[in-house]
């Protein structure tokens, strides 16, 4: 029998949310930048695994947030997954470097400044940083840069063709230093073989720390899978490159007599 219009309203509990059932927490909704990157752009996407990483919430300042307002629909992106990128379209036929996790992206940009001739897509969760680098590329004419919002896993995985980059660049990521965290570490085998398949024979992963004891742990993964080779002879670490620069982060890791480890290896022909 239907319930009458006037029936006094029900004080049965709502029933429970399943147990699998995905609620974005509150700040990761909330539109900061309406025409800007959006606060859980693959949250359609949402899988239970373990996260490499820890979005922080800090306060963006006014040159930043104009230049997310200004810039994000010519030079951003969302990782959203709904999609795979079209990199010669993006970068105008340029190779492409994908940069994951670039701080605030001073380093990023003294990289495009200086080698005009590579795209570098950099991905982060850090709005802060997505304004300061987008700011910096503006001011510094640099149209080989695209800023993607979101989760690299998801990029790679579901946005990037297979064999689509000419490197990738992994600079300072979170070390995840007690040891009930390691599994959050990035340089994982499975991370390796889903980042080998978007490779190109021959490119070169480029990872550096100053967390000794996980540059071992980088060493000895990548010098196990089959789909990468070490740059160096004596299979150890390699001296820091040119390109890439001293950042501010690395000097204040310097300062504490923290030692800074580059490890560049080749994707494998087969």
């Amino acid at each position: 029998m239907p319930e009458s219009l006037n029936s006094q309203p029900s004080h049965r509990p709502d029933p429970a949310p399943e147990a699998d059932a995905y609620v974005p927490p509150k700040w990761r909704t909330e539109p900061r930048f309406p025409d800007g990157p959006s606060p859980d752009p693959a949250g359609s996407h949402h899988e239970r695994r373990i996260r490499s990483f820890q979005p922080r919430r800090s306060r963006v300042t006014t040159g930043q947030g104009e230049a997310l307002k200004r810039l994000w629909g010519t030079w951003g992106l969302d990782i959203d997954g709904h999609e795979v990128l079209d990199l010669k379209a993006l970068f105008g036929g340029l190779p492409v470097v994908l940069e994951i996790g670039f701080g605030m992206g001073e380093a990023t940009a003294q990289m495009a400044a200086a080698d005009p001739g590579t795209g570098i897509l950099a991905a982060d969760v850090h709005t802060p940083g997505q304004g300061n680098l987008l700011a910096l590329a503006e001011r510094g004419g640099m149209t080989n840069v695209r800023v993607a919002n979101g989760d690299a896993i998801i990029l790679l995985r579901e946005m990037l063709p297979p064999e689509s980059l000419a490197g990738i660049r992994v600079y300072f990521p979170d070390p995840w230093p007690k040891a009930r965290h390691h599994k959050r570490r990035l340089i994982q085998p499975e991370f390796l073989t889903l980042a080998a398949s978007r490779l190109a024979p021959g490119a070169v992963l480029h990872c550096a720390t100053d967390w000794e004891p996980y540059a071992e742990q980088m060493l000895e993964v990548l010098t196990a899978h089959p789909d990468f080779e070490n740059t160096r002879a004596d299979g150890g670490y390699a001296p820091r490159p040119d390109f890439r620069p001293l950042t501010r982060f690395e000097g204040q890791g310097l300062d504490k007599g923290h030692l800074v480890h580059d490890l560049l290896f080749r994707r494998t022909e087969n």
